[in-house]
């Protein structure tokens, strides 16, 4: 079995949210799968608008968290979640072909921000974005 990739930071950076991959949408791109996420967690058409023109990742991270939800979000986003991260990886050969080259490794979402949902932080959590890829991972082989 290989060493875990415990970080998605350095080498390893392509494997998160942030990393410049557009993906669609319903019908509209969006620079990263962290600016489509955050549009998916609305209906309202003009906040969706307003996050795919946001400058980084970060910022629509940011600006996601004043959106009014969308009912039934809390059981839609872990396939919202997939459903980018199979297109972020299947439409970009540079990342499908990184992605492959994590063999077997276990994918961790480490992180020091406390996300315990979809990463690891202080080796707590249910890191869920590295399930989500590793899923990704063994359907793309």
């Amino acid at each position: 079995m290989q060493t875990p990739i415990t970080s998605f930071s350095g080498k390893h950076r392509f494997l998160s949210n942030f990393w410049p991959a557009p993906v669609e949408l319903d019908g509209k791109w969006y620079p990263t799968v962290e600016h489509a996420y955050v549009a998916a967690k609305t209906i309202d058409l003009q906040d969706r608008e307003n996050i795919r023109h946001i400058y980084s990742p970060g910022q629509a991270k940011r600006y996601g968290k004043n959106l009014v939800l969308r009912e039934g979000w809390n059981d839609l986003r872990l396939g919202a979640m997939e459903d980018l991260c199979t297109k972020k990886f299947t439409l970009l050969e540079e990342c499908r072909v990184s992605l492959l080259m994590t063999g077997t490794a276990e994918l961790v979402e480490g992180n020091n921000w406390g996300d315990t949902f979809w990463g690891m932080s202080n080796g707590v959590g249910c890191n869920h974005l590295g399930v989500i890829l590793m899923r990704v991972r063994n359907s793309l082989c």
